[in-house]
């Protein structure tokens, strides 16, 4: 079983389809093929729903597996970034009429 027959993650982490997850390691010999799989895919960030498009399984599997992962130190999972944390898009169109200026 690919998951140790769980359904769900045990962790408290939030994982979701829009969590970017990156590699912090390589499989080693002892890592179960999916979990090897995942280590290889993430060399660059990767959100849940991809990985789970890419190795063919599905989303509650990703998510058991990576939380196995993130609690080893395996991987990084990170939530996308809050709107309200984004630059204002006045502020963003301050900037480029100010540098085409110079």
């Amino acid at each position: 079983m690919i998951t140790g027959g769980r359904a769900a993650s045990t962790s408290r982490r939030s994982i979701d389809l829009v969590s970017l997850v990156v590699a912090l390691a390589a499989p080693d010999p002892m890592t179960p093929p999916e979990q090897g799989a995942i280590l290889r895919l993430c060399h660059t960030p990767l959100s849940v729903a991809e990985i789970s498009a890419y190795l063919r399984l599905p989303v509650s599997v990703i998510t058991v597996l990576l939380s196995d992962l993130a609690d080893r130190g395996g991987v990084q999972v990170r939530g996308p970034v809050p709107i309200a944390v984004l630059p204002d898009r006045e502020l963003l169109e301050a900037v480029i009429n100010g540098l085409q200026r110079l």
